[in-house]
């Protein structure tokens, strides 16, 4: 099937197809670096906002603050099956298409991509909201803690399908290898949320406060603000890669294409999720100082994300478009060099912490429990982080070769190594200590794993 669409609607087609083409032919580092950093800025805006919030929520009480945490992994899983896993297949199959040469299909398997988009918020909205509060007093909710819980999750999960249109829209534009309109507009996004949360949620400049559903509907608002933009850039002509709405038909086959490696790769973040609840609630019965030492390592975990994502998924077009071109040499070193770099950046930050902990740690805290507890974290765990680069980078290189099978598993290995070895730490009533080596160890096994499995993979079958 093809796009037909009235000549005096597509823009000349040299200024759309050189941006592209460059891609399969510029030098690698350079292009990695270029198109890494837009998506690390936007990343960054996305901690302000966790920070922001957080900050919010904290000012009106402990509950409320309990109660985020409750509803944090569901709002993290979200956002990371629609940007990094469904996001990364909507990327992968629209590059490999470019690629090809094939732009017809490239614009009609960013149709089906929005449809997937809308289904797959639709289905959180569902989720959340029938089942939301069983969730959360699986998780121990109780109470005002419930209630808080529950209240802020039907806002924020309303508006789900918002959340899913943005980051799957963006990668659309991302597998053109834009990286820079998807990240300003996600900044745009950030500071209108920052401001609206905070405004309807403290009560701000005269508006009645509204608590913690005034906090989620400043995210609810500027998702849904940044998806009608994100929808009439692409309607508008004004991409890389111009879509007709009027001649557009549903094709199995497109579905297919984003869903070979999108579905697959939402495995990844769902056991993510998973071995986070697992390991804080293993790590609960060695007592509070452990966790919150455990707190104070995990947050630094949260700030690298960005470095890792901001090298993983600028490889995507890369490596989709030289598949696509046939160039499957080129793609797999591009692979290789954006998980060196990204293992080289995160690794040197890893060591740091874990020769000189009191570096972060003294930004948190001065219990001397605490402490001891987040330096143990940092010794055992920090020179393991060179891993955790190196895993994700190649992840999401692996989504743009439509080979993510092998990374998967590899994350499998690591939910495995944490949720078997964590219990039998503490039904043996091992020293806390083994269980932050254990996370170091599970982050090796993961890094090492995934680079197997694209070392051995057949990329060019």
């Amino acid at each position: 099937m093809t796009i037909d669409a009235p000549l005096d609607a597509v823009p000349p087609l040299a200024p759309v197809a050189s941006p592209i083409a460059s891609l399969l032919t510029a030098p690698i580092l350079p292009t990695l670096l270029r198109l890494a950093i837009p998506n690390m800025i936007a990343m960054v805006g996305s901690t302000l906002v966790a920070i922001a919030e957080t900050s919010y929520i904290g000012r009106l009480g402990t509950i409320p603050l309990a109660a985020i945490a409750l509803v944090f992994p569901f709002a993290m899983l979200t956002q990371m099956m629609s940007a990094g896993a469904m996001g990364g297949g909507v990327s992968s199959a629209i590059s490999r298409a470019l690629g090809a040469g094939d732009r017809d299909r490239a614009a009609t398997l960013a149709l089906h991509a929005a449809i997937i988009g809308l289904c797959g918020g639709l289905f959180f909205t569902v989720m959340m909201l029938v089942f939301g509060r069983s969730f959360f007093t699986l998780l121990g909710g109780r109470d005002r803690v419930l209630e808080e819980a529950s209240g802020y999750s039907q806002v924020l999960f309303s508006g789900a399908v918002a959340i899913w249109l943005v980051n799957t829209l963006a990668s659309v534009i991302r597998g053109t290898g834009d990286m820079r309109l998807p990240s300003m507009t996600l900044i745009g996004a950030s500071v209108l949320q920052i401001a609206l949360g905070g405004t309807l949620g403290l009560g701000l400049f005269g508006v009645k406060p509204f608590g913690m559903p005034g906090v989620a509907s400043g995210q609810l608002i500027a998702f849904t603000c940044a998806a009608i933009f994100f929808l009439w850039y692409l309607a508008s002509g004004r991409s890389r890669l111009p879509l007709n709405i009027r001649a557009f038909h549903f094709e199995r086959a497109m579905f297919l294409d984003i869903l070979k490696v999108g579905a697959v790769a939402c495995l990844s973040p769902l056991q993510t999720v998973l071995t986070i609840l697992i390991f804080t609630k293993i790590l609960a019965t060695f007592g509070t100082e452990m966790l919150a030492g455990y707190g104070i390592g995990s947050r630094l975990e949260f700030l690298l994300i960005p470095i890792t994502f901001a090298f993983g998924i600028a490889s995507v077009p890369m490596v989709g478009m030289a598949m696509g071109a046939g160039q499957v040499k080129r793609a797999r070193r591009v692979a290789w060099t954006a998980a060196a770099a990204s293992g080289l950046t995160v690794g040197l930050i890893g060591l740091a912490v874990a020769l000189a902990p009191s570096l972060w740690v003294a930004l948190f805290t001065r219990d001397s429990g605490v402490t001891a507890a987040a330096h143990s974290y940092f010794h055992w765990a920090g020179p393991t982080f060179v891993f955790f680069g190196i895993g994700v980078s190649l992840y999401f290189s692996s989504q743009g070769a439509a080979r993510v099978g092998g990374p998967v598993l590899a994350s499998t290995a690591r939910l495995l190594i944490v949720a078997i070895g964590g219990v039998g730490l503490m039904m043996t009533q091992a020293p806390a200590w083994t269980l932050f080596a254990l996370v170091g160890g599970a982050m090796a096994v993961f890094g090492l794993s995934t680079a197997a499995a694209v070392a051995f993979a057949r990329w060019d079958k």
